[in-house]
């Protein structure tokens, strides 16, 4: 049974040998935060690790319940999005909270995008008090069994209809090992497929499917059962056990909820460079 993760890292050291021709890494330590840069750069390394060509970045960090999002972590997070975005920000920024907001594990992205300040309607008005202002509009598109519409075409429908310049998708992921749940972020430039994660793929929002730039943000909050258990026992186990089985940590909410805050504040850094992480506060409290 193939091991299931949304992290290119992990994808990564499921391979004895590290050194994968047509794969770059590079890492940092930044205070208490390590961040480990992955490009894929060859269909040769794409083929290897079963991710797509393009940048992953992931920020590795205590865990998010031992205390609220710090100074550090949201400005090395925001500075991480803001190095996959098109510089300058030039008009719109569309962010979409991915997932089901009544199904806590699944509940990142429409939790985040109710942190993220959203001023797009603010930075049109042409008033002076709004001049600092860039614009991002915030959605949330819901899941197709609440919405009978898959959320790449809600999402692909208002980056029309708004003309938005760039696109910021949130989401939670699914990871291979306990120890990568509430404390690691991925940030990639490659898109997504909403559910890849736990087997129920929707429709991929990428840059081929948007026409825009695409920045995917993610943390893992779960991890499929069948892999839970090679990495527990050493051992396959019966797939057909495992199939419709997710594990999720029992603080789950504490880990969504500060997750979300942390995810909101680095997107809300990186999206409105002239602002302070105190007016943003202000703003979004």
């Amino acid at each position: 049974m193939p091991i299931r993760t949304d992290l290119a890292l992990e994808a990564i050291h499921l391979h004895q040998d590290r050194s994968i021709d047509g794969i770059a890494q590079e890492e940092y330590q930044t205070g208490r935060l390590k961040v480990t840069r992955v490009k894929i750069q060859s269909q040769a390394g794409e083929k290897k690790v079963g991710k797509p060509i393009g940048d992953y970045i992931t920020v590795e960090s205590p865990p998010f319940s031992q205390g609220g999002a710090e100074h550090e972590e949201i400005e090395t997070i925001a500075r991480e999005i803001s190095s996959l975005l098109p510089q300058p920000l030039d008009g719109c920024v569309l962010v979409a909270g991915l997932g089901n907001f009544h199904i806590t594990p699944d509940a990142l992205g429409p939790r985040t995008a109710d942190y993220t300040l959203a001023t797009r309607h603010a930075a049109l008005s042409g008033q002076e008090i709004f001049s600092a202002f860039s614009q991002v509009a915030v959605l949330s598109p819901g899941v197709l069994g609440q919405t009978g519409v898959e959320a790449g075409d809600l999402i692909h429908g208002t980056v029309r209809e708004i003309g938005a310049a760039a696109l910021v998708v949130i989401d939670a992921l699914a990871a291979s090992s306990l120890s990568r749940l509430g404390n690691t972020v991925q940030i990639t430039n490659t898109g997504i497929s909403p559910g890849a994660g736990v087997q129920n793929s929707r429709k991929e929002i990428s840059p081929a499917t948007m026409g825009i730039p695409v920045v995917a943000v993610g943390i893992p909050t779960v991890v499929d059962a069948g892999t839970l258990a090679q990495e527990l026992l050493g051992k396959t186990a019966d797939a057909k056990d495992t199939a419709r089985m997710i594990v999720t940590p029992r603080d789950i909410d504490e880990m969504i909820e500060k997750g979300a805050k942390l995810l909101a504040a680095s997107i809300n850094r990186a999206l409105q460079p002239n602002l302070s992480q105190e007016d943003i506060a202000s703003l979004t409290m």
